[in-house]
């Protein structure tokens, strides 16, 4: 499709003014841990852990679908470890329907995050063959991971992070990571087949006929501040995942980045992608859920989105949620890397496509020249350059006064207007 000339569209929208905005700091609680591999080899160093691991076992490690702080530092670490005791260490990625759902795109995007051979120090097996090791009650199948099915033992490493498409007591973490990461495509699909309503009730099930039909010995579990810092990395043993792993989603979402303002009329994002959130943009943050089993996040009229990440490999989940969007950001989507994950989690609205404007200022005034019932002398504006980068943000004058009304929130300049190239391009944040 081609985004034609929009020359007229330019004339109706140039004289939509664009409130003025400045930049404002959050403040959260920096305690990110100052060394990670120093305290993962604290919890690692217990004869009950390594008296798991016999010398000459194939031992597999988790690798994730998402950016996640100091990850290829832990799976170094682990494999380090492992070799320690005698063993031969693995990562395969365990990401459902990600990276184009082939052998070669989830190592690519392994490889994208840092997990690579070199680094870490052992082989990535990256294969999409699954055998099946039972049913749910209601008969559906459960699959996992070929290679990871035949090894002598699997460390199980996984953030535990609220889900932006549903709630229950396990959303993101180990026991995700053991039902749809390590049930590839084939088994994500299954578990996704009955929709985000029941996955609440349907994902510990899951995981549960992969354990028991597997050789888990234990989970690593980090857990990141506002900051995207590891503020806390837990070493599970198999036996204690399922009991421990609700208390430990409640304390991530504690620590949850967040827009400190309640609501805005416009929220403009600078950039989404999968490296940012699996949602491209977290709606624990910007309010963008594209189920209804799940809410939080900031209430507002528009949504603008000015680009894709380039480590998001042209996956647009996300992009659907907003109203706008530029030709820049367009050019470059991938719709088979979106609509295979669209299928497996049979989430559609997130892969359709906004409103497209040849630049970002036009995506935006076309935005401000659709509110509805609000005084548009006055315009709440917010802009975020993504979802992991919250603690500087800008906000337009019309939300000053909550600002400083705040504790938690300061004021780093005066307001003055966004700055624009030739093109159109928006230079904030960029």
């Amino acid at each position: 499709m081609e985004i034609k000339e929009q020359s007229g569209l330019r004339a109706i929208l140039q004289e939509t003014p664009i409130p003025r905005m400045c930049r404002v700091r959050q403040k959260f609680t920096r305690d990110g841990l100052e060394d990670v591999a120093q305290v993962l080899h604290q919890k690692l160093n217990d004869e009950k852990l390594k008296s798991r691991i016999c010398p000459g076992m194939k031992v597999v490690l988790t690798g994730s679908s998402r950016q996640i702080a100091n990850m290829p530092l832990i799976l170094r670490e682990l494999a380090a470890f492992v070799k320690e005791q005698g063993a031969r260490p693995y990562i395969i990625p365990a990401m459902g329907s990600h990276g184009g759902a082939t052998d070669e795109g989830q190592r690519a995007l392994l490889e994208s995050y840092g997990i690579t051979e070199e680094y870490c120090g052992c082989p990535i097996f990256s294969s999409m063959d699954t055998v099946r090791v039972g049913e749910l009650p209601d008969g559906d199948e459960v699959r996992m991971d070929k290679f990871a099915h035949d090894a002598d033992a699997i460390i199980v490493v996984g953030r535990i992070k609220a889900h932006t498409a549903f709630r229950g007591p396990y959303e993101s973490g180990l026991v995700k990571m053991m039902a749809i990461g390590m049930g590839k495509r084939a088994g994500a699909d299954s578990l996704h087949s009955a929709g985000f309503g029941v996955m609440g009730e349907r994902l510990p099930q899951y995981a549960k006929v992969v354990f028991d039909h597997c050789h888990v010995i234990f989970g690593v579990a980090p857990i990141e501040n506002e900051f995207d810092q590891t503020c806390r990395l837990e070493v599970i043993p198999a036996e204690e995942i399922f009991e421990r792993e609700p208390a430990l989603l409640q304390y991530a979402k504690s620590r949850l980045p967040r827009i400190l303002l309640p609501e805005t009329d416009v929220l403009m994002v600078h950039e989404i992608g999968k490296n940012f959130s699996g949602s491209g943009m977290d709606p624990n943050v910007t309010g963008t859920f594209g189920t209804p089993y799940a809410s939080g996040g900031i209430k507002k009229q528009r949504v603008v989105v000015l680009d894709v990440s380039e480590q998001s490999h042209g996956s647009f989940i996300g992009l659907g949620m907003a109203d706008t969007t530029s030709k820049r950001c367009f050019e470059k989507l991938d719709t088979n890397a979106t609509y295979f994950n669209m299928i497996t989690s049979t989430v559609i609205g997130v892969g359709k496509i906004p409103m497209v404007l040849e630049d970002a200022k036009l995506a935006l005034q076309a935005a401000l020249k659709t509110l509805t019932q609000i005084d548009k002398r006055h315009v709440r504006m917010v802009y975020l350059k993504n979802t992991l980068s919250l603690e500087t943000i800008m906000v337009s004058e019309a939300l000053l006064d909550e600002v400083r009304a705040r504790d938690d929130m300061e004021i780093l300049e005066e307001p003055r207007e966004l700055r624009f190239d030739e093109t159109g391009t928006l230079l904030d944040f960029a």
